[in-house]
């Protein structure tokens, strides 16, 4: 399925959110019912049979997808959150970013042992995020079925960090 249509929908906005970075804004895509549910049903048709039985999004963005896709393939939603962030008891995973370090939590019990999960977020950048939710799932016993991505800034070689995984994104930019 060919959806490259959907990049018009989608803003570039220079130097957010600091001079030299150029951000892919979503909200303009999401605002237009047709192309959401044009998303939600590209990933839902990728992932239909392969025995999802959680779909986890990553703080912020990735809860704007992965609920509507958990629906889809009637599997359950899970979040994925900045610390302190869950009420209950909850495991920590953190990553590296350019200027320094950040951390992520799931709660303990959002995962069962073997159950399969997949990692829905609106973005792969440098691919630290995603292999951080990566390793909470696994620490926790369960299988990550892949990750699902709307944009995939393939220049910052995010994918090479999810070597070894399946990753599905759904539009591809080079630079």
């Amino acid at each position: 399925m060919n959806l490259e249509h959907l990049k018009k929908l989608i803003r570039e906005v220079p130097d957010f959110p600091k001079p030299g970075i150029l951000f892919y804004d979503i909200t303009t895509l999401l605002k237009d019912p047709a192309s959401l549910k044009t998303v939600i049903d590209a990933l839902r048709d990728r992932y239909k049979g392969a025995g999802v039985a959680q779909v986890l999004g990553v703080e912020a963005r990735g809860f704007i997808f992965a609920p509507a896709l958990a629906y889809a393939l009637g599997a359950g939603f899970v979040p994925v959150r900045k610390p302190k962030k869950l009420p209950a008891k909850a495991i920590r995973e953190e990553y590296q970013l350019e200027y320094g370090t950040d951390a992520l939590e799931i709660h303990e019990d959002a995962v069962q042992k073997g159950q399969r999960v997949l990692i829905v977020d609106d973005l792969l950048a440098t691919g630290g995020t995603a292999a951080a939710t990566a390793r909470l799932v696994e620490k926790l016993g369960g299988v990550v079925a892949g990750f699902g991505f709307v944009v995939e800034l393939d220049f910052l070689k995010g994918r090479e960090k999810l070597a070894g995984y399946e990753v599905h994104s759904l539009l591809h930019y080079d630079k």
